[in-house]
């Protein structure tokens, strides 16, 4: 146990913001550097090495949470690193991306505010990262087997490096231009800068895996031409097919789905772009959606000078306490202020979209909503509520409802899908063909980042079991388990 009283003696401290005139004026990550680390140790300190660890329950990934604390707070980084890694092949990612259900299951947060195991992970990363604790993990000897992963997102990484390391030979096809998925191109520079996704690259590259961008299987590549060329394959293409909003006037310009607004922004900061060929600049912006994705669209939004941000969401605004119904240890839906929201806006509970309105040229320039109440569980719009809002940019962020069946893959393998349109898949990930697996979203469903490495994680267990026999490599879940959903 780190220290028996420090839970006693220590209150919560989160990392520190950098000033919102201030960051607004760039697109590096919100946070000051290295406020952390003078706080970390003693913030780990809080862990009470509980008999039962319900943060490992509350962590798909089943993350040593109490071990790694212990070794921060005891400066131990190279053993913290170690633990950490021995779980999650990408902390960097989770400490800055993942909602911490852990930090929900923590038994500190009964009564207390729970520990910041999300800052202390991302703490001891960073630290590994700067001591050069993070090494290629190069296999012994090759397998002779091959491996297409189709997909390049958090799952596809998190296959692609186990079955490396298993001494397979691995490839990962991504349609986009550069690696990353979703990490690359939906996430903004502003929450995980994009050096974090190119040094595991590298360390992949090193070692072993191999990489093939620009390739879409399914169109440019037929997925059954690549079973052939490949030993197994893994299907970590995601849930890319975005909940649509078919309302009257749709089809003016100026709305968009959020993954048509927020990559081109990635693209200036990769220097594609001098200017996005969709910008928010001097206008007044709605973001449809109240999830993370649209406060993604509105930390964009703000950064590229919008005249106004507007978030609609058509729940009710959600408790800042747990409710009865979502008591300790599951994941409560809380309301929470992002990065995003704290730069400004105002977000707008209890509403549903009717109409948009334009101008002469075919241009959003009005949103028109009215407000909505649940009655006997139904939704209902409340009369005499109705009102418009300027509107000359629309981000739908209303969430994904399955992996793309356009474009082939699913056809061309003679997958079989399941009642919610998703892969189907058995508990060994495998689907109905044999040698070819599906991990994260595709498989999943829309849902959390350190969902897709575990699932990731445990769908290489299926395929090195497929190719060899037998596995030693960890699957820390399995596919039918619902007791973690969030």
């Amino acid at each position: 146990m780190a220290d028996p009283k420090g839970f006693l003696n220590h209150g919560r401290e989160v990392a520190k913001s950098r000033p919102v005139d201030v960051r607004l004026k760039d697109w590096n990550e919100v946070y000051v550097p290295g406020s952390l680390l003078p706080i970390i140790s003693k913030q780990a300190s809080r862990c009470m090495d509980c008999g039962i660890p319900f943060c490992h329950n509350g962590c798909p990934l089943g993350n040593l949470i109490p071990e790694w604390n212990d070794y921060a707070y005891r400066e131990d980084w190279s053993a913290a690193s170690e633990r950490l890694h021995a779980t999650n092949n990408f902390p960097e990612f989770t400490g800055r991306l993942c909602p911490a259900p852990c930090e929900s299951a923590c038994v500190l947060g009964i009564n207390q505010p729970a520990v910041t195991i999300k800052n202390v992970e991302v703490s001891i990363i960073d630290k590994a990262w700067d001591s050069g604790d993070v090494a290629p993990q190069i296999p012994e000897r090759l397998s002779g087997k091959t491996v297409a992963v189709i997909g390049s997102g958090p799952a596809g990484l998190a296959a692609a490096q186990q079955l490396t390391r298993a001494g397979h030979t691995v490839a990962v096809y991504e349609r986009a231009d550069r690696i990353g998925g979703l990490l690359r191109y939906g996430i903004p520079e502003f929450k995980m800068e994009k050096r974090h996704i190119n040094r595991r690259i590298e360390q992949m590259r090193a070692e072993g895996t191999r990489f093939r961008t620009g390739i879409e299987i399914g169109r440019d590549l037929k997925a059954t031409d690549l079973r052939k060329r490949y030993d197994a394959v893994v299907i970590a293409a995601g849930a890319t097919t975005a909940r649509d909003l078919p309302a009257p006037g749709r089809e003016l310009k100026g709305i968009h789905q959020a993954m048509e607004y927020l990559p081109l922004a990635n693209k200036v900061q990769e220097g594609d772009y001098v200017a996005p060929p969709i910008t928010a600049e001097g206008k007044h912006v709605v973001v449809i959606g109240g999830g993370d994705t649209g406060a993604d669209c509105v930390g964009t939004a703000h950064r590229q000078g919008a005249a106004s941000v507007t978030q609609l969401e058509i729940m009710p605004r959600p408790g800042e306490e747990r409710n009865p119904g979502q008591p300790w240890p599951t994941f409560p839906m809380l309301y929470k202020v992002t990065s995003a929201h704290e730069e400004g806006g105002e977000r707008v509970y209890s509403v549903s979209t009717t109409h948009f309105e334009g101008d002469e040229d075919g241009n959003v320039q009005w949103l028109h909503l009215v407000e909505v109440e649940f009655i006997d569980g139904k939704l209902t719009q409340k009369p005499g509520t109705e009102r418009k809002i300027p509107a000359q940019l629309v981000t739908l962020a209303m969430g994904f409802t399955g992996t793309d069946v356009e474009n082939g893959v699913v056809s061309q393998f003679g997958l079989e899908l399941d009642a919610r349109g998703n892969i189907a898949r058995d508990a060994e990930f495998a689907t109905n063909v044999p040698g070819v697996y599906v991990a994260g979203d595709a498989g999943r469903g829309q849902s959390l980042i350190v969902w897709a490495i575990a699932e990731g994680r445990s769908a290489a267990r299926g395929v090195d079991r497929f190719l060899t026999g037998a596995s030693d490599l960890p699957a820390p879940i399995r596919p039918t388990d619902r007791s973690l959903m969030v």
